[in-house]
């Protein structure tokens, strides 16, 4: 190919020459000197070989600067086929018209938290009284219907802006772990996973808000009213005149708490009936619920580590907006009609008999498996802690931040 090039170069330079009278015939050829020639054509190939490689390794310097770049994104796991301006990573339970702007035809603001509540119709009426609250506060409503009943809720008016979710015999913690995944959940600043029953005439949801935004609290409860309600720990119970607590006092009997007790229940402690996650603190507590351990008895011990910091600090207990807890029996007790998927409606028969046989009747024929129930709540404690004390023997990397030695560690 040199040579063919060199005739090229040669013929042209010999054709110039004639044209312009200079040489001809063989002295326009025997005049050119090869070398000179030679030299000539390997510095303009080097040049244009030198430009090649140089816009070669700009372009690869630019790929692999984009190929650095995009390696450092942070895509959802299966995203990463979609263009990034395509991905939604989260949603909500936001309901949305089939036209137009709004089901209304206003515009209205998104919904900053979420009331999520397992319910059984028996207690409709304290559910409706709760409900209602949440709503004025512009919160979604999400209802787990435990004993699978749920056209009878249709009486009242915002059944049919709440979210439904029916299971028979699944406790909140079940349907938290498989329909209030954190990525669901996100777009809501705070979500309340209470029990049904709770009177809420002491209670306002906004006001509550603003008071747990207002101290930080990342995980909280209402106080308990300690004159109406079953108060199993006493951190819960309401401090008069105070707006938040954060730990109690116990100078008496087993398991004092002082102000040097670092640990629940003395310290950064709420009970499962009523508490109230941030997002962030619920996207962390969701992770510790174990699929199969619905009751979730344990957890509260735990729920510190989800804080978002110092528990000492992060959790509380709000006493300016308390409620009562009624304890009601509601898991493991049902009707007879009800394990047989008969109706539930038996009001008008029970009208015509006397108030005392009614009464006596309708005892007999319900079933309770109260005990059954409590007696699987401590099966799964025991389960829970063994799996902390496994993990975290097994995880090299995870460093206790409330480590305690173990003369110090209150049973």
């Amino acid at each position: 190919m040199i040579l063919n090039l060199l005739n090229i170069k040669l013929a042209k330079s010999w054709g110039e020459r004639r044209e312009k009278g200079v040489g001809g015939g063989v002295e326009g050829v025997v005049d050119l000197k090869l070398p000179q020639l030679m030299l000539y054509f390997f510095r303009t190939r080097s040049s244009r070989w030198q430009i090649s490689v140089f816009q070669n390794a700009h372009s690869n310097s630019i790929q692999n600067t984009q190929s650095s770049k995009c390696k450092n994104q942070c895509r959802p796991s299966g995203s990463e086929a979609l263009p990034e301006g395509i991905v939604v990573k989260t949603s909500n339970l936001e309901v949305q018209p089939l036209w137009g702007a709004t089901l209304n035809g206003e515009k209205s603001s998104p919904s900053k938290s979420l009331l999520a509540m397992a319910v059984g119709i028996k207690q409709k009426e304290i559910v409706n009284q709760i409900v209602e609250k949440f709503i004025l506060s512009n919160f979604v409503v999400m209802l787990f219907h435990y004993d699978g009943v749920v056209d009878e809720w249709r009486e009242f008016a915002w059944s049919d802006h709440a979210i439904h979710v029916t299971v028979v015999n699944q406790t909140k913690w079940w349907f938290a772990k498989r329909f209030l995944h954190p990525d669901i959940v996100a777009e809501y600043n705070y979500i309340f996973l209470w029990d049904e029953d709770l009177g809420v005439e002491n209670f306002h949801p906004g006001r509550y808000v603003s008071i747990v935004e207002d101290e930080g609290l990342e995980i909280s409860q209402p106080a308990l009213d300690p004159k109406k309600s079953r108060v199993h720990h006493q951190i819960t119970a309401r401090v008069r005149n105070s707006r938040v607590h954060r730990r109690t006092y116990k100078h008496r009997g087993s398991g004092r708490c002082d102000d040097q007790s670092t640990a629940p229940p003395c310290v950064g402690w709420v009970e499962m009936m009523a508490p109230v996650f941030s997002k962030a603190a619920w996207r962390c507590v969701w992770h510790m619920i174990q699929n199969e351990l619905i009751h979730a008895w344990g957890v509260d011990m735990q729920l510190g580590y989800c804080a978002q910091g110092d528990r000492t600090k992060n959790v509380g207990v709000v006493d300016s907006e308390y409620v009562v807890h009624l304890a009601l029996p509601t898991l493991g007790v049902l009707d007879e009609n009800e394990l047989r998927g008969e109706g539930h409606d038996h009001s008008s028969l029970r009208e015509k008999l006397p108030k005392s046989v009614a009464l006596a009747q309708s005892e007999f024929h319900k079933v309770d498996n109260r005990s059954a129930v409590r007696r699987q709540s401590f099966i799964e404690m025991q389960i829970f802690r063994s799996r902390w004390a496994n993990a975290v023997k097994e995880d090299k990397c995870w460093i206790d931040p409330y480590a305690q030695p173990a003369e110090d560690i209150k049973q």
